[in-house]
């Protein structure tokens, strides 16, 4: 099993720096990759650049690139360019984020999610392959043909040639269907929240050896059990009860799925009801445990194997803590 560092996005008040001098440190203990996120922030795309600008042979990759926020052909652009400059070490993270980011923030309609992927991913290829880019679909139409259209459009092909063709592509996926497709046409699948004891019957999958299945997981290394599951509970509460509006939680509908429908309902209930200390003492011990690695690293070092048992190739390390970081490279590499 590999290890990555999921350094996320910086935290309002706080530099993306932070995450590189980790992401600095995971190189040097022989982690494989470093995976930037974006929500509505800090981007992505440029963590990635100064990451790869300040390292030599650590992969950098994207959990996740919001597809709603840039068009396929953009982020085939971006990934070639990342890739080239970095010399082949791009690891590309796409999803669809939520219909409140989807809608609210990128001013996109939510449409089809599955299509769109479908779609989206299909257009990435060809451009990186560079073929000549004409393609008509149910979410996308390049070149674009729609009643206001100059009609001056032609279909072009990549300027650049891209240092490799087939950049590896892993998706963002929380239900059956879109982990599915996942194993359909990419190359990875980024879950969150994964629980490796329930994780076969909640999704549905079969590991196979071609294909790269790196849970990110949240990882406090403490002597107290206790303490470490607490240090956890404001985060899952956040994302139970508040990322989302209520029935289009896919955090609470996969906590759902994994068996704990009451904590999930409850957690919401408290979260949007503004009783936010509420939901975070509801959060309880045994979801914690599922899916994330608590206490003191004899603890960690034994449930690591059912990680590996899930299927799960490389394990992506949650923390802003070097020590964390060094703890898991010796359980682990």
């Amino acid at each position: 099993m590999r290890l990555g560092f999921s350094m996320g996005y910086a935290p309002p008040g706080t530099s993306p720096l932070e995450l590189i001098a980790l992401a600095q440190e995971a190189e040097r203990l022989g982690y494989d990759s470093a995976w930037a996120a974006e929500a509505w922030g800090t981007d992505a795309v440029t963590v990635l650049a100064w990451l790869a600008a300040t390292t030599s042979r650590i992969k950098v990759g994207s959990a996740i690139m919001q597809m709603p926020g840039r068009t396929p052909p953009n982020t085939a652009m971006t990934a070639a360019t990342l890739d080239l400059m970095s010399g082949g070490r791009l690891l590309l993270g796409l999803g669809t984020s939520g219909p409140q980011v989807v809608e609210g923030w990128h001013g996109q309609p939510w449409g089809k999610p599955l299509t769109r992927t479908r779609e989206y991913v299909e257009i990435v290829r060809r451009v990186l392959r560079r073929e000549t880019l004409e393609f008509e679909g149910d979410e996308y139409a390049i070149p674009y043909g729609g009643d206001d259209a100059t009609e001056l459009g032609k279909p072009l092909k990549l300027l650049m040639r891209p240092l490799r063709a087939e950049i590896p592509i892993y998706l963002a996926a929380l239900n059956p269907r879109n982990v599915k497709l996942a194993f359909e046409i990419a190359d990875g699948w980024l879950p969150i929240f994964f629980s490796p004891e329930r994780a076969r019957d909640a999704f549905g999958y079969t590991p196979r050896d071609d294909f790269d299945i790196a849970p990110s997981v949240n990882v406090v290394v403490s002597d107290d059990v206790e303490a470490a599951r607490d240090a956890l509970r404001p985060l899952l509460a956040l994302y139970i009860g508040g990322m989302g509006a209520r029935g289009a939680n896919f955090y609470n509908t996969l906590m759902r799925r994994y068996g704990f429908e009451d904590a999930a309902e409850r957690i919401q209930t408290l979260y949007l009801d503004g009783k936010q200390r509420d939901a975070i003492a509801a959060v309880p011990d045994e979801l914690i445990d599922a899916v994330a690695l608590v206490g003191p690293r004899e603890r960690i070092r034994d449930r690591l194997d059912a990680w590996r048992e899930a299927g799960a190739n490389t394990l992506l390390v949650t923390t802003h803590d070097v020590e964390t970081l060094r703890t898991m490279a010796e359980l682990v590499l």
